[in-house]
């Protein structure tokens, strides 16, 4: 048994509606045994990557052993938490014991090595993500820790969010400063960064990585996930459908956490109208998304996530980077404009 409170990331399927994506019963066994096995060892079935956000986002300097990319580099870099990137057994051994090893983001490998600066503050969820996809390029390996100056006002918690998980996709980083904003990072002074040279990143240069997978116009399906939506994301899509008609399916998948307050305040009832469909606890890339795609005959994919777009292509799909309102209309239209 589990000696600390111990939590899952996502599924790979949302029971209800696992015939609607064409899963197998194969695959929704394998699930079931996983769960089985978890809940014998006492570990609290959350089936979430935005623990942060819904469930209990930690103090600062608490230590932790999380393996979701997306989650540790929030923790570490908005919350001021400590963890690693632990896989699936390091992570399982410290709910078991509760210990994990003193090293890396645990330990004192949290000062900046890579300076970026820009004028350019995003305005949307994809061009949060798609900056943080280009500073984790830039970046370059798991323990570079990226130090950007020059953005304006306060980004929000989803902003940061995406920011993070397109980083730690492209990038491996798993810890970020944001100039004024994280909390490492209020004063030039506390990181000792100016020594390092200065990067500097322009708009047309993170909207040149956008567009780079913005190959073609038609789609086949519009995917919101990775990471899974909050319920102000949920409220931005829901009124986006709102009185539209889809013509291509339109995913959205969140927390088992958001789920319910989305349908009590209407939002499900709205995307869902339109003919999108609501998903809870799952991931779509961790879905088989692989044979999803065969089953449904589905190729090119619209996402305003650049770590769903950073990783499908491995799938064989054809994904595209746009914001949520274009992908929103191109589920109307079956076409990205």
């Amino acid at each position: 048994m589990v000696r600390i409170p111990t939590i899952t990331g996502l599924r790979g399927t949302d029971f209800t509606k696992a015939k609607q994506l064409g899963q197998t019963e194969k695959m929704l066994e394998l699930e079931r045994q996983a769960i089985d096995a978890f809940v014998k060892m006492g570990v609290s079935m959350t089936d979430i990557c935005i623990n942060y956000q819904t469930i209990m986002a930690p103090v600062y300097g608490e230590h932790l052993a999380f393996g979701d990319t997306g989650v540790v580099i929030y923790l570490n870099s908005v919350c001021g938490a400590r963890s690693n990137f632990e896989g699936g057994p390091s992570a399982l051994a410290a709910g078991l014991t509760s210990r994990t090893p003193r090293y890396g983001y645990q330990d004192e490998h949290r000062k900046p090595t890579h300076r970026f600066k820009t004028s350019w503050t995003p305005q949307t969820l994809n061009e949060w993500s798609v900056l943080g996809g280009l500073i984790g390029k830039k970046s370059g390996n798991y323990w570079s820790v990226p130090v950007l100056e020059g953005i304006e006002g306060h980004p929000g918690s989803d902003a940061m969010k995406h920011f993070g998980a397109a980083m730690a996709s492209f990038g491996s980083t798993a810890l970020f400063h944001v100039l004024g904003i994280t909390p490492k990072a209020l004063q030039a002074r506390d990181l000792e960064c100016l020594h390092l040279p200065e990067i500097l990143i322009t708009k047309e240069e993170v909207m040149g990585l956008q567009n780079s997978y913005r190959i073609a116009e038609e789609i086949d399906v519009v995917v919101f996930s990775a990471p899974q939506l909050s319920l102000m994301e949920m409220k931005s899509m829901a009124e986006l459908c709102n009185g539209k008609k889809f013509i291509k399916p339109l995913l959205a998948m969140t927390s088992p956490q958001v789920k319910p307050d989305s349908d009590r305040m209407g939002y499900t009832e709205m995307i869902e109208g339109a003919g999108g469909t609501v998903f809870s606890g799952m991931c779509f890339y961790q879905s088989y998304a692989r044979e999803i795609a065969e089953t449904n005959g589905w190729k090119a994919l619209a996402t305003n996530s650049a770590k769903i777009v950073n990783i499908l292509g491995g799938y064989g799909y054809t994904p595209m980077l746009a914001s949520m309102e274009d992908c929103v209309q191109a589920a109307v239209t079956g076409r990205l404009k």
